[in-house]
């Protein structure tokens, strides 16, 4: 049998219904004609009453199927009602799934904007540390021009005291190294903290600084010259800590860092942490840009410079030499960077009392830079200073004084014109004076003879330190007016700029 329909099976049972109700009224009418009968008729009629009992019966099944149509039709319609529900069910949770995807793509869309907003909070913390950090730095600079100025005045004190250069034993040449701020400068010139430049060429030699490091490059240095190292350690460190995080340890960047904070220690007589520090600086110089490369003979230099301010001097030979080697290899044999590095190598030799060695490193140099730099450069006097020195170191008093008035008269030509008569150089002056003590200071006012006034008015640091120099060489020899005379004219020297 094929199966029904819910709507057939309801058809039928209200057709069965139909016919059932109809059969019920006539077996109510049937029975009640019967019922009729029996109240006319005798009750004793047996027929009557049996026929009117069968009816009965047929008519309670009659309601009974009436009944259970009825269950049916209710089942029927409470079913439809059901389905209803089921369907409006089904429509909710198509609507629903619809609004849950949207949920989700907006809940997405969500997550990513608070990532987003998290990364940027990220940033702005980084930014805020970094404006207290600045704003920690500005509390330093609250009256740069007194700044300025102090410091000033504390180089004026610093850069006047005449260094002996006649030391009774070898500690007094360790002594001389250790004050010197880099051995390319004056052997005799103590300098400490580091003047900028100095500290520039130190770090940068051979190796440009990267635009992202220069500014703070250029705030590191110039607090450490200034001995203000409160501000420039925690700035270097600050900038180590950022490069390792976005350029890894291994980078050219924190080499230059690390040299960087090598010397502001360095300067701070921490000579372990600024060895390590350079160490570290040479090994990743030498694995990023190779052995021979400008920056590494940079490190070499410093570490040398460092190893001699502890009086390590043959340690230091051996890395000084390999600077060298270098920087002949790479720039030329004839390079000013050339020239210091053989500056630095002869104090190195000196000081062990290789003086052939050291003569001819100094010889050496300053060929060079009176060559590529010509006579007037300020490192060709630097030079001849250090040359007089070491000829001093050998008792060879003549030669250092042959220097020293080269230096003196180069000097005063630049600045004066001409030698002549009327137009002497001040060692001239001194030892005329020397000659003519009496006639001297009964004929001319104090500081006003000859080319004294003239040379006292030469802004140069090594005129000044000559001047130093070759009064203690005089001093050393007992011509005492020439050598007060020098002396004075270089503290007048400073006054008369200022």
């Amino acid at each position: 049998m094929t199966a029904l329909t819910q709507e057939e099976v309801v058809s039928h049972t209200r057709t069965v219904v139909q016919g059932l109700e109809a059969l019920r009224n006539e077996h109510n009418s049937i029975l009640t004609g019967i019922n009729s009968s029996l109240s006319h008729h005798p009750p004793d009629s047996n027929v009557v009453s049996e026929k009117a009992g069968i009816i009965q019966k047929s008519l309670d099944q009659i309601e009974l199927g009436l009944s259970e149509a009825q269950i049916m039709l209710a089942l029927a319609s409470h079913l439809q009602t059901v389905e209803a529900e089921k369907q409006k069910l089904r429509a909710q949770v198509r609507r629903l799934c619809q609004e849950n995807a949207w949920l989700r793509d907006e809940l997405a869309s969500t997550q990513q904007k608070l990532q987003a907003s998290e990364q940027h909070v990220a940033q702005l913390e980084e930014d805020k540390k970094h404006l207290e950090f600045m704003s920690t730095i500005k509390k330093y600079d609250a009256d740069v021009q007194d700044s300025e100025s102090s410091m000033e005045e504390k180089k004026d004190k610093s850069d006047d005291p005449v260094v002996d250069l006649f030391p009774d034993d070898d500690a007094d040449d360790r002594a001389g190294l250790k004050r010197s701020g880099d051995f390319g400068s004056q052997a005799s010139l103590a300098m400490s903290p580091t003047p900028p430049s100095q500290f520039a060429q130190q770090v940068n030699a051979g190796y440009e600084i990267p635009a992202r490091l220069r500014t703070l490059h250029n705030l590191v240095i110039q607090y450490a010259s200034q001995g203000r190292y409160e501000v420039a350690v925690p700035l270097c460190k600050q900038a180590l800590e950022d490069l390792e995080k976005t350029s890894g340890h291994d980078h050219p960047d924190v080499a230059t860092m690390l040299n960087i904070l090598a010397l502001v220690y360095r300067d701070q007589n921490k000579y372990k942490e600024a060895a390590n520090l350079l160490n570290d600086a040479l090994a990743i110089r030498e694995k990023t840009l190779g052995e021979n490369h400008p920056a590494v003979a940079a490190t070499l230099n410093n570490l040398a410079v460092l190893y001699g301010k502890r009086g390590k001097y043959r340690e230091a030979e051996p890395l000084c030499k390999r600077a060298l080697e270098i920087r002949e290899k790479v720039l030329g044999r004839d390079h000013p960077d050339v020239a210091k590095q053989l500056n630095n190598l002869a104090l190195l030799c000196q000081n062990q009392g290789k003086y052939e060695e050291v003569e001819r490193y100094y010889q050496r140099a300053l060929e060079i830079y009176e060559t590529k730099l010509g006579p007037d450069d300020p490192n060709v006097a630097k030079t001849k200073n250090n040359l007089a020195s070491a000829y001093l170191k050998q008792g060879k008093y003549k030669e250092a004084e042959i220097l020293y008035k080269q230096v003196l008269t180069r000097a005063h030509e630049r600045e004066f014109g001409a030698i002549d008569g009327d137009n002497k150089p001040i060692w001239q002056v001194a030892e005329e004076r020397e000659e003519n003590k009496n006639k001297v200071k009964d004929s001319a006012p104090y500081g006003e003879y000859g080319g004294w006034h003239k040379a006292a008015k030469v802004d140069s640091p090594t005129v000044t330190t000559t001047l130093k120099n070759l009064g203690a060489l005089y001093r050393r020899q007992g011509k005492y007016e020439a050598a007060e005379t020098l002396e004075d004219c270089a503290i007048r020297s400073r006054k008369e700029v200022s």
